[in-house]
């Protein structure tokens, strides 16, 4: 890898040199400085304009692939011919450093999200047998036990097993601040640790881990797999056609060798061709810094021309994790807090969702304590059964308190209801065999979710709720969040049919997702959005493009962007061809020269890059 990355520094310093050289030789041929027996553009035509020759050779012999290098290199041969010499230097001088310019925002646009692969830890501090030892990352097993101290990067994902510690996640998530973690928590790879050394047992290794699997997505966002670039490449052919033609009949009509060659180095569609790379990739770019992947180039192009975008409910318009609602007691002798208590004590040792989230909520109350219990059992399907202080708690869903023949009082029972219908999941308690009460838990809304469907919505893009939640959650997220079009109760399938229905309507839909279930509607759909951070591997694996940070609000700024890199493009493509006609029709007219000919025709394909490469920063006002 550090061989590859030392060859490719070399290769950009190599073209620095002969751009420097090659410059330096135009001058002196321009101002014939020296009176030298060879005309110094030479050395231009040998550093600048030999590779491109020997490339469209290549290409024409292996693939037949007629593209912009071959109408270069037929015009430097042309101008050499003719004695033009510094014409054909300074083509291939232009046309060096048009390609470079367009790596160079190439490299820029990728820059924001190659860094990933700069952290990808090399060894890991494994205890074995009770001995610390360093060892390389690759050779991390399932299940070793890893200490990290601070100053260290996380080197594979898994759950902390002893100590607490601040982990800076910002390469992963984005957040500005550490976040605190401790026994039980998650940790991933490429994260630093900076306070306190922890021990955690490794659950994710090689590309498995958090980090690997992005950098994956980062080698896959290619411009090259953008539909508009074939159609660029495909028009490139036929002008390199028209060029060939238009220069022989000029020739045969004017007999003027000279203005069949300016046809040909003004002909060259190299401004065409780096019309769409260009600007996908500075799309590209820009989108990492809002925590963006786009898998696919022309996922840029489509997403601007959706109609509607669905929703997943869990985990994409919620976090996807279960909070305490209410606590309602019903029970005179037990306050809210004394059936919160006992609650969280009987779940202490559960592993169920419902009651980590009832022990996570307790934590954050300072006058709520914790006991472990006396006894404890775990009822499958049904909830815990545990005795504290002489005290027998029954703590589950409806059906445990009918088999142990607890009565759930009326008023109990409405109020209950009045949770359930908002989407609200309920967990009974039963303290001595009397119904007590009951903690009403649900999915939390993201802070961003309103605004960013408000967003959408002035985007002229309608948003749809695709779940298979039950109809009350589906119905109250959505009129929460302001989405009109639900479809609830949905399977995989079910979600196809939905998508299937607007999409044969001339509706493109863009699907946003993050679990297994939503992965073939992200595939389905015009263009998939997968969560990135919490959403599975599958989901992400069929999607277009990935929002790395679970960061739903930047979803309107991406579908502007779409619109402002298509604009880009048809502007691109309307300059370069308006350009190219314009020098064509002056050259066979005699106006234009080789030499200020080939000025203005790669003048041309500089301002396509650059004007491609102000997508970099854009951002809507």
């Amino acid at each position: 890898m550090e061989k590859v990355k030392n060859f490719l520094r070399d290769e950009e310093k190599r073209a620095i040199l002969f751009m420097f050289l090659s410059g330096l030789s135009l001058v002196i041929s321009f101002f014939n400085i020296g009176n030298l027996p060879l005309d110094a553009a030479w050395t231009s035509i040998v550093l600048c304009g030999i590779p491109i020759v020997k490339e469209a050779i290549v290409g024409l012999v292996t693939k037949f692939d007629i593209k912009a290098d071959l109408l270069v290199s037929i015009a430097l041969i042309a101008s050499i011919i003719i004695n033009q010499i510094f014409a054909a230097g300074e083509v291939a001088f232009i046309m060096t450093i048009g390609a470079f310019l367009e790596e160079r925002t190439v490299s820029k646009a990728r820059a924001g999200i190659e860094k990933l692969v700069h952290l990808t830890p090399q060894v890991a501090r494994v205890v074995r047998n009770g001995t610390e030892q360093i060892i390389p990352a690759d050779k991390v097993q399932i299940g070793d036990i890893i200490r990290v101290l601070a100053g260290e990067i996380v080197a594979v994902d898994g759950t902390i097993t002893n100590g607490k510690t601040s982990i800076d996640q910002s390469v992963m998530t984005g957040e500005s601040l550490p976040v605190d973690k401790e026994t039980g928590d998650q940790v991933f790879s490429g994260t630093l640790n900076q306070f306190g050394t922890f021990d955690m047992k490794a659950a994710k290794l090689g590309e498995d881990s958090s980090l690997q699997r992005m950098i994956k997505l980062v080698k896959s966002a290619d411009a090259s797999k953008a539909k508009i670039v074939g159609i660029a490449d495909r028009w490139a052919t036929w002008i390199v056609a028209g060029a060939l033609s238009a220069a022989i009949l000029t020739w045969f009509a004017t007999g003027e060798i000279i203005r069949s060659v300016t046809i040909l180095v003004v002909f060259c569609p190299c401004a065409l061709v780096l019309a769409t790379p260009t600007a996908i990739m500075a799309g590209i770019g820009n989108a990492t810094k809002y925590g963006i992947l786009i898998r696919e180039g022309d996922a840029l192009e489509r997403l601007a021309n959706i109609r509607r975008i669905s929703f997943d409910k869990t985990g994409t318009l919620t976090y996807g994790q279960l909070s305490v609602t209410t606590v309602e007691s019903f029970n005179p002798s037990i306050s809210k807090e004394k059936l919160l208590q006992l609650t969280a004590s009987a779940e202490i040792r559960s592993e169920h969702p419902l009651g980590r989230a009832i022990i996570e909520h307790v934590k954050n109350i300072s006058n709520v304590s914790i006991n472990a219990p006396d006894e404890f059992k775990v009822i499958a399907g049904r909830g815990v059964q545990a005795k504290i202080n002489n005290h027998s708690i029954l703590a589950g869903n409806i059906e445990m308190m009918i088999d142990n023949s607890i009565s759930i009082p009326e008023q109990m029972e409405e109020k209950a209801f009045r949770y359930k219908d908002v989407g609200c999941t309920i967990m009974y308690i039963s303290i001595n065999g009397n119904a007590s009460g009951f903690i009403a838990l649900s999915d939390t809304l993201r802070e961003d979710a309103v605004d960013m469907i408000k967003d959408i919505e002035r985007n002229e893009v309608k948003s749809i709720l695709l779940t298979g939640d039950n109809r009350q959650a589906a119905y109250h997220i959505a009129k929460l969040v302001g989405i009109n079009d639900v479809c609830s109760n949905c399977l995989p399938e079910d979600k196809i049919s939905a998508i299937e229905k607007y999409q044969l309507k001339n509706e493109p839909v863009c699907m946003v997702g993050d679990g297994v279930n939503d992965a073939l509607a992200l595939k389905k759909a015009y263009v998939g959005i997968a969560m990135g951070g919490i959403g599975s591997d599958i989901a992400i694996d069929a999607a277009d493009i990935a929002l790395i940070r679970d960061d739903i609000k930047c979803i309107p700024h991406l579908l502007n962007l779409a619109k402002k890199v298509t604009k880009t493009i048809k502007l691109n493509l309307t300059f370069s061809m308006t350009l190219n006609f314009i020098a064509v029709a002056l050259a066979i007219l005699g106006v234009l020269g080789p030499v200020v000919g080939a000025l203005v025709h790669n003048a041309g394909s500089v301002l396509v890059i650059l004007n491609s490469s102000l997508l970099l920063n854009w951002k809507e006002r």
